[in-house]
């Protein structure tokens, strides 16, 4: 029983040690003030633990306009308060400050630090607003950070927040500590720190305190300045009216007589582009210089930019150049209506459906498918038609290499520019697209009534099967009427080149005499009908007569539909090479001119010169001796030794029995093989019966086509980049537009939406390439340096729909300025013109061309040798080292001035 008791009371101890152990108050943390700078210093030891690199990985996010700049936050809570606490770290400089033609963080710009904390409060204006709570929560991060030794300098928001002011402290790892404060001055900045002497005088009144006259001293002070100069506007409404008048020209209008920065761009008669460019950024900086007296700072406020160390150039670009949502106007918006018409195509079987919202029977028509006026509608036709009745277009000119892969049509030609124009017609709703193809079908129909030439469109050639049903049928339309006006003339012109009128009695020069002992049969013959110039040497095998090539009539125009039909019949007979009637009729007209032109041929005759292949020589070697030899005729084989291919020769051949029907006419007697009055109303009759899906079609890949093709005038200068860019999208168009022409139209249009973005994007990035290139036409180079910087930047986001993005957050890069070139670079900066100078009164110097700095940004610093000695070990250590212990950063414009000074001291 004693042992029993003796080891329960063993246990019971046991426990009562746990029970107290467990219950252990750790006093270092016993108040809620504690607690907090505990906290503060968790998560900056975690911080530190993790690096920058792991930080990435986690959850840092970059910081706004600053590249390269990422920051964490943690948040806290205090005294019935919450906090966020953000540290701001750097993943490249290799430790140091990055230059000032970067963009930085404010914090940076102020004190010159790389890595720091910001800790404020969780409420709206997100500044303390209180002073001593301010010095509490510096207080609390300052003892964190040196509880784990860490140098990071920490910083608190305070006053109001247009202020932008600051209080911050760092423990610099040894005796000393820099401290910092930044303030601002919204309004009525004292005229005096207006200038660079003025504020010399500030920054050395915080070291020189017993100093009464400064100017009469000498410190030896640390400057650098950055000063930033900006263009105008390029499209400020108060463009210089002399411009205007002195260029003679009025363009009337929205514009009220301005003259627009594209308007002899290609795209510019059909709207006007907003520039990308809106204008540049000038930084000009002088390097950390030595000033010892407010008279050397006189001198650097009067020098002349020109003058400055380096010089940097940074173009402000339109924010529509990231943006993709459909708002621009420009090609791509249009065609992404276009495409929206072609699906709303499907729902009717005639264009004149949609004329009227009543009979369409479409719940999507509504209202907001106004149809333009008709002084509008007369207008486009005038363009269409009236104004280039007699102009020569040349189809060729414009077109890229890739762009006949697309099945369009040429962009000067007429369905083009009426695809084009449609583009605008009424925004592009189906209803006026609907009333200006009506409209134009009629207007074609009058050209060929009144047998007028058709604009815009050839008059002869074969068919460009390349291109679209459309432009076929309307280039065989301009066919039969430039046929109709000069067949009454009699002076059609055949295949060899020589008229149709019949050339009868031609004399054969090369005929043999009958001294060449040959035989008879060789003289003149005065039955001959319809003969071009003699080919040769080649004769008639009965006959022994120089053969004579007939004047022919040219073959009949066929569409890409005429070829399809002519194969549908071919293989509905079962034979591939049986004959449509057009081809016999053709085969008749040669043979009927051929027997004209030589009356003693044979059907052999006609198969040598019109089917070389189908006539087998026995010996062309004996044959071209008995030809050419002119001496010694008892050598003459006549006729030659050959023979008919198996084709020709067979039973029932259908080339010898047409042979044997037609009569010998020359082709200015025969009936013509184009009957222009059945091909043209057939043209009509597919014009106005076409489909709506089919005309849309149509008008979609023409419209593509023709819109790159204009785009592609554009002049940039040798940009590499923009060529390759524009060869790509023609491939794009190519593959995306290729299902239209078998008109299997399935409903899903997403492809094609997805072309207008692509479209998009290289409108706009040949837009920005246009308006650099007349931007820098004498410095090419730098042209093509700005706009290398934005293709990088803008290249990832081609082919999607982005929002809208900030070209400025994304988009950062200077463009460093030779010297030789600063002078062109200067003039860009005209000086200001009567008008524009009452706006503001200057108030600081460097003046470039009579432009001040909008704004101008200074660092003084003063570095003085410190000693000391600290313990370590038990043992003394000395040290000596140069320490910046004053700085001072100075933003200033002509209205504000923002002062951010960092003292260290020994505490």
């Amino acid at each position: 029983m004693a042992s029993t008791s003796y080891s329960e009371n063993i246990v019971e101890d046991e426990e009562e040690e746990e029970e107290e152990f467990e219950h252990f108050d750790d006093f270092t943390v016993a108040s809620s003030w504690e607690r907090f700078i505990s906290e503060i210093e968790a998560v900056c030891r975690q911080w530190l633990a993790d690096g920058p690199e792991n930080l990435m990985v986690k959850d840092a996010t970059p910081v706004d306009l600053c590249m390269g700049l990422f920051k964490v936050k943690s948040e806290f809570k205090y005294a019935m308060k919450s906090y966020c606490m953000d540290y701001y770290f750097e993943t490249s400089n290799d430790g140091k400050l990055g230059d000032w033609n970067k963009e930085l963080h404010d914090l940076q710009l102020s004190f010159g630090a790389k890595e720091f904390l910001v800790i404020a409060p969780q409420s709206a204006s997100s500044v303390v607003l209180d002073t001593p709570e301010a010095s509490k929560l510096l207080s609390a991060v300052a003892i964190a950070l040196s509880n784990c030794s860490c140098l990071w300098p920490a910083f608190v928001p305070v006053h109001d927040p247009s202020r932008e002011a600051y209080i911050g402290i760092q423990n610099m790892g040894t005796v000393f500590t820099k401290r910092f404060e930044a303030d601002s001055i919204g309004s009525q900045v004292p005229i005096k720190l207006m200038h660079l002497e003025g504020l010399y005088e500030l920054f050395v009144s915080k070291f020189a305190y017993a100093v009464v006259d400064l100017s009469i001293h000498h410190f030896r002070v640390q400057f650098k300045m950055k000063l930033t100069y900006r263009t105008a506007t390029y499209d400020d409404e108060d463009e210089s009216e002399a411009d205007i008048i002195e260029s003679g020209e009025n363009f009337g209008g929205d514009t009220n007589g301005k003259l627009q920065w594209d308007d002899d761009c290609p795209w510019s008669e059909w709207y006007s582009a907003e520039d990308a460019v809106k204008g540049f950024q000038l930084l000009v900086i002088w390097s950390e210089v030595t000033v010892e007296s407010s008279l050397h700072m006189a001198e650097l406020e009067n020098s002349s930019p020109l003058e400055a160390d380096k010089w940097f150039l940074y173009p402000s670009l339109s924010q529509n150049l990231g943006i993709s949502d459909g708002n621009t106007i420009g090609f791509a918006s249009q065609l992404l209506l276009l495409v929206k018409a072609l699906e709303m195509s499907l729902e009717a079987q005639f264009m004149e459906d949609f004329v009227s919202v009543e009979n369409s029977g479409s719940e999507n028509l509504n209202s907001s498918a106004l149809i333009p006026p008709p002084t509008v509608l007369d207008r486009v036709l005038k363009d269409l038609f009236h104004e280039v009745a007699e102009a020569q277009v040349d189809f060729s000119v414009s077109e890229h290499k890739s762009s006949r892969a697309i099945k369009g049509a040429p962009l000067d030609s007429l369905f083009a520019q009426f695809c084009l124009h449609a583009l605008w017609f009424g925004n592009c709703n189906i209803r006026a697209i609907a009333v200006l193809w009506i409209e134009f079908v009629r207007e074609v129909r009058w050209y060929w009534e009144e047998s007028q030439p058709l604009p815009r469109m050839p008059h002869n050639g074969t068919f460009d099967l390349f291109t679209c049903l459309i432009n076929q049928k309307l280039h065989m339309l301009a066919i039969c009427i430039d046929k109709k006006r000069h067949r009454g003339k009699g002076n059609g012109v055949g295949r060899n080149g020589g008229s149709v009128i019949a050339q009868e009695n031609i004399q054969d020069p090369g005929e043999l005499s009958a001294s060449h002992g040959v035989g008879k049969g060789f003289g003149c013959n005065t039955d001959r009908k319809g003969s071009a110039v003699a080919p040769g040497s080649m004769m008639l095998l009965k006959s022994c007569k120089i053969m004579h090539a007939p004047i022919t009539q040219d073959p009949p125009p066929m569409t890409e539909d005429m070829h399809e039909e002519r194969l549908q019949a071919a293989e509905a007979l079962g034979d591939l090479f049986s004959f449509s009637q057009l081809e016999k009729d053709i085969l008749a007209s040669d043979m009927s001119a051929f027997k004209a032109a030589n009356p003693d041929a044979v059907f052999e005759d006609f198969i040598r010169w019109h089917s070389p292949k189908d006539w087998e020589n026995d010996d062309s070697k004996e044959i071209e001796e008995s030809q050419t030899n002119s001496m010694g005729a008892s050598k003459v084989e006549w006729p030659p030794r050959g023979r008919l291919s198996e084709r020709m020769s067979g039973s029932g051949n259908s080339w010898r029995k047409i042979w044997n029907e037609v009569l010998p006419l020359p082709a200015a007697e025969q009936k013509p093989l184009l009957d222009l009055n059945r091909e043209g109303e057939k043209v009509l009759h597919y014009l106005e019966t076409l489909r709506p899906y089919e005309l849309l079609g149509q008008m979609v890949s023409t419209a593509f086509r023709a819109a790159a093709d204009t785009l592609n005038q554009t002049s940039v200068g040798g940009l590499k980049q923009m060529t390759e860019k524009m060869g790509q999208l023609y491939i794009t168009m190519a593959s995306t537009l290729k299902y239209l022409q078998s008109y299997n139209m399935n409903g899903d249009f997403k492809d094609l939406r997805r072309l207008c973005v692509t479209f998009e994007h290289v409108e706009k990035l040949i837009i920005l390439a246009a308006s650099l290139h007349r931007k820098f036409l004498q410095l090419p180079h730098l042209a093509e340096a700005i706009f290398l910087d934005c293709y990088d930047w803008y290249l990832p986001k081609m082919g999607t729909s982005s929002a809208h993005v900030d070209t400025k957050k994304e988009f950062g890069k200077n463009q460093l300025i030779q010297s030789q070139d600063r002078n062109i670079i200067a003039s860009m900066f005209t000086p200001p013109t009567a008008n524009k100078s009452w706006r503001k009164g200057l108030s600081m110097g460097n003046l470039l061309n009579g432009h001040e700095p909008i704004l101008r940004e200074i660092m003084f610093s003063k570095r003085d040798q410190v000693s000391g000695s600290y313990y370590a070990s038990g043992t003394p250590n000395f040290y000596q080292q140069e320490l910046e212990t004053y700085r001072m950063y100075v933003s200033q414009t002509s209205n504000d001035l923002r002062v951010a000074l960092a003292i260290a001291s020994c505490d």
